[in-house]
């Protein structure tokens, strides 16, 4: 909510919309608390179902990237220290391992995750991983933090090699969660995919993103692939849910 409106900010220049991002950015600084193992985290102050139960106080490496990206602008807009300060202590997650608090996760080939959710095994969720990945870059940005660009390149490489996992030849995959029916993205999530592909494709010039968002297009434009993947989705939900 603060990022949109910061973007209807710069896209009308009515100092109503900043002012209502600034509003979330200072509670961003704010609400920041220690997770189990005194990592600073934004945790979720309810339940939420993904697998299982996820109790109250939850946190995501979604949320963390996209904390830090509104608080990196707010620091571009106004210099205020303490938005690059809660900034960086967010940032302290993205480079610690979710067993020990963090929101990390480095698997058994070396590739370094992002993750949305702190399940076991974790299951690599698509779009919450490319949120984080943006909210690192933003970091960098402002930074020119050496550390957090080859985490950014870290993570790069991983979306890279992983992101034909993906793709199940006639729609996108939510997550690799381990189960024996993979968990198809609903038409909402398989949007936002060819979206975020295309804008991290814009951002690195890799040529893989973007044929993966126009491959993950074709199938959208495709009656029966989506419808396929309606039918699919609405198994799964009668399944797992």
């Amino acid at each position: 909510y603060g990022l949109g409106n910061y973007n209807l900010f710069l896209d009308s220049g009515d100092k109503n919309f900043l002012k209502e991002a600034k509003i979330h950015a200072r509670w961003l600084v704010e609400n920041l608390e220690k997770s189990e193992k005194g990592i600073l985290v934004w945790k979720h102050h309810f339940e939420w179902q993904y697998k299982e139960l996820l109790p109250s106080g939850w946190y995501s490496a979604l949320s963390q990237g996209s904390g830090i990206s509104l608080l990196t602008r707010m620091y571009k807009e106004t210099g205020d220290d303490k938005y690059i300060k809660a900034a960086k202590d967010a940032m302290s997650s993205m480079f610690i391992e979710m067993e020990n608090g963090g929101v990390m996760h480095t698997d058994k080939s070396g590739n370094v995750w992002l993750e949305e959710y702190m399940v076991y095994p974790p299951t690599h969720i698509l779009n919450g991983f490319i949120w984080a990945i943006w909210g690192v870059w933003d970091y960098y940005l402002v930074t020119k933090d050496k550390q957090v660009l080859e985490l950014f390149k870290k993570c790069m490489e991983t979306l890279k090699l992983n992101i034909d996992n993906y793709d199940t030849g006639t729609w996108s995959l939510y997550d690799l969660s381990k189960q024996a029916m993979k968990m198809v993205a609903s038409p909402f999530y398989h949007s936002l995919h060819i979206v975020q592909l295309k804008a991290t494709y814009v951002l690195t010039g890799d040529k893989i993103f973007e044929d993966y968002a126009d491959k993950f297009y074709e199938y959208q434009n495709s009656r029966w692939k989506r419808y396929g993947a309606l039918v699919y989705k609405s198994v799964f939900k009668l399944l797992y849910f």
